[in-house]
């Protein structure tokens, strides 16, 4: 019996140790599992402090919610949609459950560390896409719509556009480049953003009454959080530690940092102030400008998409406010636009010499360009599309906004039953009158 387990434990152990199985590259997924993991909590900072401090949780909780009810929808049905064998628009249920996806490789996606991991990094960027989103309906939309929502949205819009970029699906047929989710990511969670907010509506008294931000130091935490997560972001994406990932790395560093001068200068010439809120955004837009481009551009290229992906995110926010549009948290200008200047830019820069994938236009192959547009209308087209189909279907089963009284009492207290601070704005209006429901919630706290 002892030498039965001895020989289990033995061959069970080479089984692990499979030699296709590189260790080098399985230490850095897993690092940059975690590293993308930490951006969605980050990503509830950077949202939450531009919010008013009624709503600080409420915003933060959005972020939070996706790390369970999108994670739980990923393992069942997401990671299978988007990833195993199907067709050129959906894969199968094959791995439903995470049924046979194991601790050996799976070819092609994860050749040299186990299959298990490769589903977990996949499961960050799921999860860091939904919680994008929110940036579109931040203190208004009920919770419980919410929490519907994020799951819908990632089985229904999410894991079909994964799969037709990443999962063997057509535009990944035809040639598209994306190495990190210029399109996946962050052209599909920007449209996103923008169609639900113009379903949902502006929030009580916008457009009326100015709304200040709770916390510009948690904006600022927020970025750097993301600046340093991203690095796991488009790095990871090469799937092993080679030197895909570490150009993705390069230009990771260096893209934000050309942002960051071109919006300073843009912010001199128009108002004589750099703004720390601006240099945030400056940030995350040359994060977010670069992450289609990180593993396909030389380094020259990635501070010349960063500074050019600037313009159109800084004068998209700019023209957004000046309409009724309440998406006042700019994840469409930030992230649709941004994601479509990186991806277009993506097809102009490219370089097969540092790549050894495909050229762009610049050494040759203008066609690129045409693929990478392409992509970008089908993305947003389905999201838009999707987005909408999805909000009005639980609309029908679920009030989609919370009531005038809730938005002036405040998000955390009517959909949590708690506060960010005891003092200050949320404490003032715990002092008004509440609903006969709420009375209770007002004794415990």
């Amino acid at each position: 019996m002892r030498r039965f387990l001895f020989l289990a434990i033995l061959f069970g152990s080479v089984a692990w140790a499979a030699p296709s199985i590189q260790g080098a590259d399985l230490a850095w997924m897993m690092t940059s599992t975690a590293l993308v993991l930490l951006m969605t909590p980050a990503l509830g900072f950077y949202y939450g402090g531009q919010v008013r401090s009624k709503n600080l949780l409420n915003t933060l909780a959005m972020s939070y919610a996706t790390l369970g009810f999108t994670l739980v929808a990923w393992a069942l049905l997401g990671y299978t949609l988007a990833f195993s064998p199907g067709n050129a628009w959906i894969g199968s249920l094959v791995w439903a459950g995470l049924k046979g996806v194991g601790l050996t490789p799976s070819q092609p996606l994860a050749p040299t560390i186990s299959h298990v991991i490769y589903m977990a990094f996949q499961a960050t960027f799921a999860i860091i896409t939904v919680a994008l989103v929110s940036g579109g309906i931040v203190e208004r939309m009920n919770f419980r719509a919410y929490l519907l929502f994020i799951v819908l949205w990632l089985l229904g819009v999410y894991a079909p556009i994964a799969h037709w970029v990443w999962g063997g699906g057509w535009l990944g047929s035809l040639g598209a480049l994306d190495f990190a989710g210029g399109t996946v990511v962050h052209v599909n969670s920007g449209v996103a953003a923008l169609v639900a907010a113009l379903v949902l509506g502006p929030r009580k008294d916008y457009g009326r009454q100015a709304f200040t931000p709770n916390s510009l130091p948690y904006v600022l935490l927020g970025a750097a959080l993301l600046w340093f997560g991203w690095f796991g972001f488009n790095g990871g994406s090469a799937v092993a530690s080679n030197a895909s990932a570490a150009l993705a790395f390069v230009n990771t560093f260096l893209a934000p940092g050309a942002s960051m001068v071109v919006w300073a200068l843009l912010d001199l010439w128009r108002t004589g102030k750099v703004t720390a809120f601006g240099m945030a955004s400056a940030i995350v837009v040359g994060l977010v400008v670069i992450t289609p481009a990180s593993g396909f551009v030389p380094p020259f290229w990635a501070l010349v998409m960063g500074a050019i992906g600037v313009f159109p995110s800084y004068y998209g926010i700019l023209w957004r406010a000046r309409t009724r549009i309440d998406e006042s948290l700019d994840a469409f200008a930030g992230h649709a636009l941004g994601g479509t200047t990186g991806a277009v830019l993506t097809g102009v820069f490219a370089v097969k010499a540092w790549n050894g994938v495909q050229n762009g236009w610049i050494a040759g192959n203008p066609h690129q360009v045409l693929i990478q547009i392409l992509a970008v209308v089908a993305v947003a087209a389905y999201s838009a599309l999707g987005t909408f189909l999805l909000l009005k279907l639980i609309g029908v089963l679920v009030p989609l906004r919370a009531s005038e009284r809730e938005q002036a009492l405040g998000m955390d207290v009517t959909q949590h039953g708690e506060e960010a601070y005891t003092s200050g704005e949320g404490a003032v209006l715990l002092e008004s009158p509440l609903p006969p429901a709420l009375e209770p919630l007002k004794e415990a706290l």
